[in-house]
């Protein structure tokens, strides 16, 4: 009797678990980017432009070797004024260089925008088509493997209870925003 109790409830839960259970998937944007050809060109041109601005650090710091390296050579026949002025010159160069890269490598800069505007096209080809397979497929949520672990790209907005959320903490949604 408790044998046909347990597989009558465990197949209960099978069964509502397949019926209502969410469909979840996953996708790799590294591999299809890969595929596109429009990646390549992109990846290309982005290239050019991170080589032309390497040589143009390579060439700053080349001259802020120079000019400390001239320094050196004549720091004992100058004078205390002549030193403060040739000191302040090349000091003003490494800080023009450490700007340039902050300003082209750093966080947000020139070559971050570049690469974002670049691959926006891209990213919204493949949204698109993601879209697609999605309601193809029935899934509810999609997961990006292809960034530092798995990112959530798509979800069902039925699945959404950030409205419920707001209303446990005595928070009203603004009509106007409603989605």
């Amino acid at each position: 009797m408790k044998k046909s109790i347990f597989f009558l409830i465990l197949g209960i839960m099978f069964l509502g678990q397949r019926t209502y259970g969410q469909k979840f998937g996953y996708i790799d944007t590294e591999f299809i980017t890969s595929k596109m050809p429009e990646y390549q060109k992109v990846q290309e041109v982005l290239n050019e432009k991170t080589k032309a601005w390497i040589k143009e650090v390579t060439d700053k710091q080349a001259l802020v070797v120079q000019m400390e390296k001239e320094y050196h050579l004549e720091e004992l026949l100058l004078t205390d004024e002549l030193r403060q002025q040739k000191l302040a010159a090349i000091k003003a160069k490494d800080l023009e260089l450490k700007s340039f890269q902050e300003r082209v490598f750093g966080d947000e800069g020139e070559l971050f925008k570049a690469k974002q505007n670049a691959m926006k096209p891209i990213l919204d080809e493949i949204s698109k088509a993601l879209e697609r397979v999605v309601r193809q497929k029935r899934l509810d949520f999609v997961f990006d493997k292809a960034n530092d672990g798995l990112a959530l790209i798509y979800t069902n907005p039925i699945h959404d209870y950030s409205d419920y959320v707001l209303e446990e903490l005595g928070l009203e949604l603004d009509p106007n925003l409603k989605k």
